[in-house]
């Protein structure tokens, strides 16, 4: 988290300062130092870094959808605005709070905070705009619970994965009941990956979105 955090600071500093555009959202711009920065943080949150990747495909591929990604986190940001979504003072202090505590020092907070170009009331602002645009996503994306019946279905269509995963008992209707509860978890993921898929698509329909060459 440490890691990942100082990527954000430092790709976050970078983008405040002038360079070429690679996408514009709304007219909104996204630099290309921006992108560069959001790239680390993208690999390594794949497990990836940089300077293992050697195929220029893999690589301009792996760029595109971080590109993709940020074009997103600005599409939700700005619905989050259009929707009057407000974060409250006392949460932006608790997330911020997580932050320092990742970096064990607010002595080193403040440092690193500094050479990324941030102060606190900035870096407080950058995390209000993410936590909106979290919530926007939540609250768009939400699906109704499964009925027993879709379950079941769910199930019956996918029983041999499901009870492969399943922990071993002799009671039939425990194995019954684990299935089914597996199931259900399974099924909501899935529904919730196409509201979140859906989501996405549908800002982006309603966007201006011109990518640079």
């Amino acid at each position: 988290m440490r890691i990942l955090l100082l990527c954000l600071l430092l790709a976050l500093a970078q983008a405040s300062r002038a360079d070429l555009a690679v996408a514009r959202v709304n007219g909104v711009e996204i630099g290309v130092v921006r992108l560069e920065g959001y790239f680390n943080e993208y690999l390594q949150a794949q497990g990836r870094a940089l300077t293992s990747i050697r195929n220029p495909t893999l690589y301009k591929r792996l760029r595109d959808q971080a590109l993709d990604e940020l074009i997103d986190k600005e599409l939700l940001w700005q619905e989050a605005q259009r929707q009057g979504i407000t974060v409250s003072d006392d949460q932006v202090s608790a997330q911020v709070g997580q932050f320092e505590a990742a970096f064990g020092s607010p002595a080193v907070f403040e440092r690193r905070l500094g050479e990324a170009g941030f102060d606190r009331a900035s870096f407080a602002d950058y995390t209000r705009h993410e936590m909106a645009a979290q919530q926007v996503y939540a609250r768009l994306s939400q699906v109704e619970e499964p009925s027993s019946g879709e379950i079941a279905a769910f199930y019956q269509a996918h029983r041999q994965k499901l009870q492969g995963q399943q922990n071993q008992s002799d009671n039939a209707s425990v194995i019954a009941e684990q299935g089914l509860a597996m199931a259900r978890d399974a099924l909501v993921a899935q529904l919730q990956a196409q509201a979140r898929h859906a989501v996405r698509q549908r800002l982006r329909q309603s966007a201006t979105v011109e990518r640079a060459d």
